[in-house]
């Protein structure tokens, strides 16, 4: 049997990488959203709605990230914007060291970097990439029980994305429930109802990004 040495813990190794990734989005001027869901929960959909609500004042990079294929950063360069594909092959997240390989692609600056994370609601929530913060997205099809059953995730997203709310009616989804593990994993989170359909509660998105864009501009 061959003995593999392991220096450090891969989480720490990541952070650590993660880290140096968080100085290059500094020079980039980017405020940086990692965005995780479950496939099918509407996260290219979700992108595309704040794209399109914000490129005309904001500079926008979406970094895609999937196991194969380009479908969504072909779909989401038809709206005009900057789009850099990953493709994992067989890992079910992004992480700190895939961000750094494509990061020499980045060039300019960048008001907001959008990171569309691989379809899972558990792998992409244990790797930080140097983002300023995590945002979930739950679909109403998917239960209201997934705070309860996923808690890393919805303890460390800053920002809860409910999407598909047209289909309230023919789910059986409690918004109530829903919202009290959100709570309960992160009372500090901030919980943001949308149909991507109708467009519906997008405007407090527009808002929210605006905000955090802007109080981070400040900061630096």
């Amino acid at each position: 049997m061959r003995k593999v040495k392991v220096f450090k813990p891969i989480l720490v190794s990541n952070k650590e990488r993660a880290a140096e990734n968080r100085k290059v989005f500094d020079r980039l001027g980017a405020f940086v959203v990692n965005i995780i869901a479950s496939p099918g929960a509407g996260k290219t959909s979700f992108i595309s709605k704040v794209v399109t609500g914000l490129q005309k004042r904001h500079k926008i990079l979406v970094i895609e990230g999937d196991i194969r294929g380009q479908v969504d950063s072909e779909r989401l360069a038809l709206l005009g914007v900057d789009v850099v594909q990953i493709n994992t092959q067989t890992a079910c997240h992004l992480d700190a060291f895939m961000i750094a390989q494509v990061l020499p692609q980045v060039h300019g600056s960048y008001d907001l970097i959008l990171v569309e994370n691989v379809g899972n609601l558990v792998c992409p929530a244990e790797f930080e990439i140097g983002e300023d913060y995590k945002l979930a997205i739950l679909s109403v099809t998917e239960g209201d029980d997934k705070p309860y059953k996923y808690p890393l995730l919805f303890h460390l997203a800053q920002v809860v994305v409910i999407n598909k709310t047209d289909l309230l009616p023919y789910v059986d989804f409690n918004m109530a429930k829903a919202r009290t593990g959100i709570l309960q994993e992160n009372p500090h989170a901030v919980v943001l109802p949308v149909s991507s359909k109708n467009g519906e509660g997008y405007d407090a998105v527009i808002e929210h990004f605006s905000k955090e864009m802007h109080a981070a501009k400040k900061a630096h």
